[in-house]
């Protein structure tokens, strides 16, 4: 019996060296040689723990969308050695008009050269879109996942509301985890951060500097409640994980600055593929530029506008600020950077012209985003073109986790963005062919058109919603009727179009043919207006239910030594120690 023990033990040896040996070379085969680096000319000189992973699950074939191609969430396997960095930069209220790319063709004056250079020599995305409002576009981006199906319909998070993105959604930073990721978030989280689960250092991320809320002042780092019922106080709003970053150190110190800097310091410090998620607080209110000169739009006459002018070039020299130190650390070579705003420009200082519409709205101004992909890893003979291929904030989640990481997208609830990183680098179609803005059922009219045919295959149109499918656009009930508005410095330049836009229950446009939603052709067309009421009511019947809780007086800063933390924890006073 020994001697049976003894051979069957060396047999196993053997096997698992062979098996060891086979494994090596299969690796070593798979190595991708990084693509030459395009010449990139800076513009500017350069001045953790958190919870359990998810455990393996079988794979799921997840349902589709009516009509959408099946996308297969088997990983595309890669060396971890060979996987690219992926840095996702969001710019908060950042208007259409007022990329330099866009607003150069109608005579605009604010300059945004990195911007303009890195999507020129990249792939711009012209039927790019996000959400009307900012955190139901960082929820979906985080999700991967429509507002509909996280309850997240209606509005932003308040600061004194109870909510966040749910705590059973995956993540997109967790799963990049899986795939051997270090993942980092710098800026603006606002998705909620009531409880200490809500929070980015918990959600997936090995590390978050910024802000919890939607918005705070940009050297002080502190807000107000907002607004928000039964909340009161003014509290400093700057965290560093789950800790209180240290105001005498931070205090007076302009948030696209310090978020850059730290944005540069995780490039240089991180040896592991790096998912960094930069998210600017900038160009969102209060308009605050940084106290430069070089900055300062004298020729814009517009005080506000001005002060908004001289936020959006800064934010593009920071831009320019963290690829040249991923150049300088010898990481761009093998980096995807991804830009985008995370909803239309709020028209009292940004503004969307030529589109319809502003932030807060369902017209393509409110929707439409700016937004490009730069990288050497895509081929020279897909760089320094513009995409009308149709693509989502959804989509990032798909196209980063399998289509870059080679991770699985197992483990996750139905995802309704597709992986479009075969689009963007060979040019190949877009999978994806229509998009649901949104459905919020908290915005309704009591009145049903009189023409309007009652049948449970069609959706209400008393309902605010809109979807797109194919070059289809169709809204219903937008309490707003949408304006064109043209940039203050531009007033005598520019025309509105002379369109009757007083309300109406149901519009519909060709995008393609109209991108500037000039023309309804909803009576024109009263077989695709009942077409796509019943895609709308197909994505209706999967909505859960809205969740918009009144908020809570226990938010109130002056509550929580004029801090705001966690305030639905009953430890509250660890989240407000100081990270020094």
């Amino acid at each position: 019996m020994t001697v049976i023990n003894t051979r069957r033990g060396v047999l196993i040896g053997i096997i698992a060296s062979i098996t060891l040996i086979v494994t090596f070379s299969w690796i070593r085969n798979q190595v991708v040689i990084p693509v030459p680096s395009l010449r990139y000319i800076s513009a500017f000189p350069q001045e953790t723990n958190f919870g359990d992973e998810s455990s393996p699950t079988p794979e799921i074939v997840y349902p589709q969308a009516e009509n959408q191609p099946s996308v297969s969430n088997r990983p595309t396997s890669q060396p971890s050695d060979t996987k690219p960095n992926i840095i996702f930069i969001l710019a908060d209220d950042y208007g259409y008009h007022d990329i330099g790319y866009h607003g150069k063709q109608y005579g605009g004056i604010i300059n945004t050269p990195v911007l303009d250079k890195l999507a020129s020599e990249g792939v711009t995305l012209e039927n790019y879109y996000v959400q009307p409002i900012c955190s139901p576009t960082r929820v979906q981006l985080m999700s991967g996942r429509y507002q509909i199906h996280t309850g997240m319909q209606h509005f932003v998070i308040e600061h004194g509301q109870p909510r966040c993105l749910p705590l059973d959604e995956v993540t997109l930073p967790q799963k990049l985890l899986e795939a051997n990721y270090t993942t980092h978030m710098v800026g603006k989280w606002h998705a909620g951060y009531y409880k200490a689960a809500c929070l980015p250092h918990r959600r997936g991320f090995n590390s978050f500097f910024g802000l919890l809320l939607g918005n705070s002042d940009h050297f002080s780092h502190s807000a107000s409640c907002g607004g928000s019922k039964g909340c009161s106080g003014f509290g400093y709003d700057l965290h560093e994980n789950d800790m209180i970053a240290d105001p005498k150190k931070w205090k007076g110190q302009y948030s696209t600055t310090i978020f850059t800097n730290r944005a540069i310091k995780i490039i240089k410090e991180q040896k592991k593929p790096l998912f960094l998620y930069v998210s600017y607080q900038a160009v969102h209110a209060p308009m605050q530029p940084p106290k430069d000169p070089a900055y300062d739009y004298k020729n814009i006459s517009d005080s506000t506008r001005r002060k908004y002018a001289g936020m959006v070039s800064y934010m593009d020299y920071s831009v320019g600020r963290i690829v040249d130190a991923l150049k300088e650390t010898g990481k761009w070579n093998n980096s995807v950077l991804v830009f985008s705003t995370d909803n239309g420009g709020d028209i009292s200082h940004g503004n969307n012209w030529p589109l319809r519409g502003k932030k807060k709205t369902l017209w393509e101004g409110g929707v439409r985003g700016n937004g490009f992909v730069n990288s050497p890893l895509i081929p020279p003979q897909s760089r320094g073109r513009v995409s009308h291929d149709l693509i989502h904030i959804t989509d990032w989640f798909p196209t980063f986790v399998q289509g870059l990481a080679g991770g699985s997208l197992n483990g996750t609830k139905p995802l309704d963005g597709f992986n479009v990183w075969e689009t963007i680098r060979d040019k190949k179609p877009s999978v994806r062919t229509e998009i649901l803005h949104n459905i919020d059922p908290m915005l309704t009219n009591t009145e049903t058109p009189a023409d309007f045919e009652d049948s449970p295959e069609l959706f209400t149109p008393t309902t605010n919603a809109a979807i797109r499918v194919g070059d289809w656009k169709l809204i219903t009930h937008e309490p707003t009727t949408g304006n064109w508005d043209v940039p203050p410095e531009l007033a005598s330049t520019l025309t509105k179009p002379a369109v009757n836009n007083d309300y109406q229950p149901i519009w519909l446009f060709n995008i393609k043919s109209d991108p500037l939603e000039t023309h309804d052709l909803s009576k024109a067309h009263p077989e695709k207006v009942r077409e796509l009421l019943q895609k709308l009511q197909h994505y209706n019947i999967t909505s859960v239910p809205v969740f918009y809780p009144n908020c809570d007086s226990r938010a109130s800063p002056n509550r929580h030594s004029n801090l705001w933390v966690p305030w639905g924890e009953t430890n509250w006073k660890h989240f407000a120690q100081i990270k020094y």
